[in-house]
């Protein structure tokens, strides 16, 4: 840390599998004067990282290499977290639970992504 960094700054945490899409994902929030968190390839890795890490938001594929996402999703709702779902999967596939997060179809534009976000910041 040099001591410039915005008190604002928001940490997102980014859970996907893919690695170029992880890496592209995380530049665009840098870009946008986000910390990133992770990335991480897998639910263990990112409830390592909810329980050792402060959170403003997260992106998360729901396909994990088979493993869904969704039991973190629920913790994440539980500590207040919101976050937006980065996926290949088609909305009708996401369970009516969760149908209100913002999902992104991929391929999508991870800058427009990364502007957005901020928005979504808990008050």
């Amino acid at each position: 840390m040099t001591g410039q960094e915005k008190p604002d700054r928001l940490r997102v945490l980014v859970v996907e599998d893919e690695y170029f899409i992880a890496d592209d994902i995380s530049r665009a929030l840098i870009r946008h004067g986000a910390e990133v968190v992770g990335p991480v390839p897998t639910v263990q890795q990112a409830r390592a990282l909810l329980d050792s890490q402060a959170l403003d938001l997260a992106v998360l594929d729901i396909n994990l290499r088979g493993e869904l996402v969704y039991p973190l999703v629920a913790e994440l709702s539980r500590r207040g977290v919101p976050m937006v779902f980065a996926t290949g999967y088609d909305a009708a596939a996401i369970p009516a639970d969760y149908e209100a997060i913002p999902s992104w179809s991929k391929p999508f534009d991870y800058n427009a992504l990364a502007g957005v976000l901020p928005a979504l910041r808990r008050t």
